[in-house]
């Protein structure tokens, strides 16, 4: 397929710059995927498609304040770090941005105790860079970071953000962007679906920056995805292949838990491990474990678009996209959810 068949257009007014006033509010566009029909629901209404055996697959990475801003001691000119991965001790793999060049060796100054230097730069454009002085801990760097807000979100990160920008379940720091599936729900929908007999299984992948890199190939075959850490433990395996099994429904939490779970799915079921992906799902796919998705909306000709492309159909989904727009959906990150069934 081609990359402008996954082009719609849609005003600004569409995306949401703010969360919803409460977690779980936002609204809910369901799709069913044999028929094409659309219902309109709240995001709180989803408890209701939950039965006793099912599983709800989720995503329990935990963002990082990951931008850092300083200045340059040799020059005083303004930097930003975007921290990427944690290699070792003090040193990162980093994004480093300035108006000027950034030569090898640059010392960047955040506060009178921390600082960094500029110690190599990768053929992909990334840094690694070494924090100092070399004992400083992982947490006092995170206490200098930002949120990392989306570039289609206009506005500075607030204190807000550092709350809604993260979901309820969020435990393993490593993401640089949120699994905004996760978002919309809270500690009461969550028990509240478990009551109902349905097992909570929380895997985990780290979304790094590729999330918001855009397909350049026209051919969207060619694109490669950036390699994503995951893991997925033996006893949250027995219990999908258990519930697969028994033919019972898996319910998947956003594009994230998806690829980590497509990732290692195979004919005996899902399998059990930890490692890095690259997998890149668009259509014709034929999904091995996922029965029902629950995601966002998600920007023209992105790999997220296509991943939920390949569950229902192209058509369906711009189709939806469309009736969204019409009845003031919110889009993206802070926006409203869709469950495809």
């Amino acid at each position: 397929m081609k990359l402008k068949d996954f082009n719609y257009s849609l005003p600004k007014e569409c995306i949401a710059q703010y969360p919803a006033e409460r977690r779980g509010g936002s609204k809910l566009l369901v799709l069913e995927r044999s028929t094409g029909a659309l219902a309109h629901k709240r995001f709180s209404d989803i408890i209701s498609y939950f039965s006793k055996g099912d599983v709800l697959c989720i995503n329990n990475t935990r963002v990082i304040p990951a931008r850092l801003f300083g200045r340059k001691a040799r020059t005083g000119g303004r930097v930003e770090v975007f921290l990427l991965e944690q290699l070792d001790g003090s040193c990162w793999k980093a994004l480093v941005r300035s108006s000027g060049r950034v030569k090898q060796g640059e010392q960047i100054l955040f506060n009178e105790e921390i600082s960094c230097l500029t110690k190599e730069r990768n053929g992909d454009g990334k840094w690694t860079v070494a924090f100092q002085p070399q004992d400083v801990s992982g947490d006092r760097i995170l206490a200098l970071g930002h949120v990392p807000l989306p570039p289609y979100i206009r506005r500075d990160d607030e204190e807000i953000d550092r709350e809604r920008y993260q979901t309820v379940y969020a435990k393993h720091e490593g993401s640089v962007a949120a699994p905004t599936a996760g978002l919309h729900f809270t500690e009461l929908m969550l028990s509240e679906i478990e009551r109902k007999g349905v097992h909570i299984v929380r895997i985990m992948l780290h979304i790094g920056l590729g999330t918001f890199r855009p397909v350049k190939h026209e051919q969207i075959e060619q694109h490669k995805m950036e390699n994503e850490y995951y893991e997925i433990k033996q006893e949250h395996v027995r219990v999908i292949n258990g519930a697969k099994e028994a033919g019972r429904e898996i319910f998947v939490v956003g594009t994230s838990t998806t690829r980590a779970l497509e990732t290692m799915a195979g004919k005996g079921g899902v399998r059990s491990g930890k490692g890095w992906t690259e997998k890149f799902i668009f259509p014709p796919y034929r999904f091995k474990v996922v029965n029902h998705l629950i995601t966002n909306f998600h920007l023209p000709q992105t790999t997220l678009l296509m991943l939920v492309s390949a569950f229902a159909s192209r058509e369906m989904i711009l189709a939806a996209y469309e009736e969204a727009k019409g009845r003031g959906y919110r889009f993206f990150s802070y926006g409203d959810a869709m469950l495809i069934l």
